[in-house]
């Protein structure tokens, strides 16, 4: 539900779209005879309110699954402007982020015991810039680590996966070898992982803000191409639980307040870059090319689109046909 919030901000050209529009649309898809089975959700306002009693969570729990929807993954309010702060930071502002990681599970504790909620991860990432990390590379990255390390102990007492999304805009998580780095650091396999989605993940092999951990260059063969996914993927796929079917175009985007970072396209963008049911394989399955049972549902992210793109039902459709695909080629149910 996310790309109705992300990019948007009230009184701008691309104002936030409602949740219950986003689920009018997610109700209204079908690729085959199949639809969305439910959605991820991002833990803030004006989707919903993270403080809300349990009555009024109970009360959006009732909403979405009286749409035949269950809530897979959901993001964590762990920014500053959010009531979050720097993984990175002060003492309080890494408390600021502890709490918000606290309150997240407070929520899905309740989503869980309704039913609405079964499987999925949370998303957090550094909440830090890329120009403040670089400072001190090497202290910022145990400094995240150490608070991602905090919020396992949270998510344990309740049953709860952390997943870090690597975005160029997110400092220490801004390449595959920083992300890498950061989640040896942290050390807790099974209980914070990687949530891999494509168009980020292209970006990494571009080196975008990460110069020294390019696998390719601009005029990049087919070969290279299947030879640079294979490295990352292989260093990165065990540590991956959560996953964004998503295209890129190789270009970055940024809108309101969110940093420049990998540009999500349609699906069937003629400028975009990946073949995502061939590349998904690289993420979802293991070794021997059985799916992996750490990926427990597949989501699909356009952050910033454009509203009027996503006001039309033909992109959610479009989106779900590939995510069909991409499901069918894995052989799962």
């Amino acid at each position: 539900m996310w790309p109705g919030l992300v990019g948007k901000e009230e009184g701008s050209e691309q104002p936030p779209i409602s949740l219950q529009r986003m689920l009018e649309l997610t109700a209204g898809s079908e690729s085959g005879g199949r639809g969305y089975d439910g959605v991820d959700l991002f833990l803030y306002f004006p989707h919903l309110d993270i403080d809300a009693p349990e009555v009024e969570v109970r009360k959006l729990a009732d909403e979405i699954a009286d749409k035949g929807f269950k809530v897979g993954t959901v993001v964590a309010p762990i920014w500053t402007p959010t009531g979050g702060g720097r993984a990175m930071g002060s003492a309080e502002e890494r408390r600021a982020f502890v709490d918000a990681v606290k309150k997240a599970c407070r929520y899905t504790a309740i989503l869980r015991e309704h039913g609405v909620r079964s499987y999925g991860n949370m998303r957090i990432d550094s909440a830090s810039s890329v120009e403040d990390w670089a400072e001190d590379p090497l202290g910022n990255t145990k400094k995240i680590a150490e608070t991602f390390r905090e919020c396992a102990r949270v998510a344990e007492d309740h049953d709860e996966v952390l997943v870090a999304e690597g975005e160029i805009c997110w400092g220490g998580m801004h390449s595959w070898k920083d992300m890498l780095d950061l989640l040896e650091e942290v050390g807790r396999p099974g209980r914070v992982g990687f949530q891999a989605d494509l168009a980020h993940t292209y970006l990494f092999l571009l080196g975008y803000n990460a110069e020294p951990h390019r696998l390719l260059s601009d005029d990049y063969s087919d070969e290279e191409f299947k030879e640079a996914y294979t490295k990352m993927t292989s260093a990165l796929r065990p540590w991956t639980y959560d996953f964004h079917v998503a295209q890129n175009d190789g270009t970055v985007h940024g809108s309101g307040s969110h940093d420049k970072t990998g540009r999500h396209c349609p699906a069937g963008d003629p400028q975009g870059k990946l073949d995502i049911v061939e590349y998904s394989k690289y993420w979802l399955l293991d070794e021997e090319g059985k799916p992996r049972p750490e990926i427990s549902h597949l989501c699909w992210d356009g952050c910033m689109f454009p509203n009027a793109t996503l006001e039309k039902q033909e992109t959610w459709n479009e989106i779900l046909d590939v995510m069909v695909a991409v499901d069918q080629q894995l052989g799962s149910n």
